[in-house]
């Protein structure tokens, strides 16, 4: 099997996957590895049939590599979408979906689905992980600031806490791997089964001073910092770490992507906690560890466009 981590730029890519078949082949041996499953009966018996299909024998569907994937039911070259991979990886801040489209030579439209189906494979399950160790828990508010906008846009008692205008982000971070979740509210009955869910108990919790981290401390050796009173360490602990990297997040959200809307924000923080968790990799290991996640996550055109 080619492998994406050989390859130093997307010229090397092009030269390992010249054409649909070698990209199918990659596909098939990162997906079963050289025994064809079915995708609709795992215990099926599967016959080889014509240009890359395969047969279930026990349902009679037909199916390739592509079925039950990011990449079903596209008419994209197979080509394109490693290229998209790499380059999305290869962006720390993001690729607009207008670039994107320069870059690989689709339309604009395409690229944006296209981007949104590689988010939704960074948010695989694989890629998940809980934290048993020092780890540092922060809220952030993704939205533009009420005094950059126009008087007739401008949104009353918008400041502070207030999320009229913006929507509030967890983020959960253990030695520089960070778990985000697009939230509702910021209050205690929100946020603390999102920690419990991903901090085993008996860890170091670190937050800031607010309220809803207060009833953490009975599962957790809980830290507070206490940021309104201008500390910003304690005991050798410190949230910088995840600030640090809503910097990083923002900067990509407001500099690249400029707006990002409610029901699309989850899978734009899979794209940015995927390549964050990765960034010590090489950019065509990112991109085959991003290819992983394909498997099981499809997601289609009028889903990508409903609230969710």
């Amino acid at each position: 099997m080619l492998q994406i981590t050989e390859f130093k730029s997307i010229v090397d890519l092009l030269k390992k996957f010249p054409d649909e078949q070698t990209c199918i082949d990659h596909i098939e041996a990162i997906r079963w590895g050289g025994v064809i499953v079915s995708p609709f009966d795992t215990t099926s018996k599967v016959y080889k049939c014509a240009g890359n299909k395969y047969k279930c024998k026990n349902t009679g569907k037909y199916f390739n590599c592509r079925t039950g994937t990011i990449f079903e039911d596209t008419k994209i070259p197979l080509q394109k979408w490693f290229m998209a991979a790499y380059l999305i990886n290869n962006h720390k801040k993001g690729i607009s979906s207008h670039q994107l489209a320069r870059d690989i030579n689709i339309t604009q439209k395409s690229a944006w689905f296209l981007n949104h189906r590689i988010r939704y494979a960074f948010g695989h399950e694989n890629f998940q992980k809980t934290y048993n160790d020092v780890v540092q828990a922060d809220e952030t508010f993704v939205g533009g600031k009420n005094k950059n906008r126009h008087a007739d846009k401008k949104v009353p008692k918008s400041q502070g806490r207030s999320f009229k205008d913006k929507t509030p982000v967890l983020g959960v971070m253990q030695a520089g791997h960070v778990s985000l979740s697009v939230i509702p509210n910021t209050q205690a009955q929100t946020i603390k089964p999102i920690i419990e869910k991903l901090v085993k108990e008996g860890a170091i919790l670190i937050t800031d001073d607010w309220d809803a981290y207060a009833s953490l401390a009975a599962n957790y050796s809980h830290v507070i910092v206490d940021h309104q009173h201008g500390e910003y360490a304690r005991g050798g602990f410190h949230t910088n770490s995840i600030e640090g990297f809503w910097s990083l997040f923002k900067r990509g959200v407001y500099g690249i992507y400029h707006y990002v809307s409610r029901k699309h924000l989850h899978r734009y923080l899979s794209e940015f906690d995927f390549r964050y968790n990765n960034r010590e990799t090489t950019d065509g290991e990112r991109a085959e560890e991003a290819l992983k996640g394909f498997d099981g996550k499809r997601l289609t055109y009028k889903t990508t466009n409903r609230e969710n």
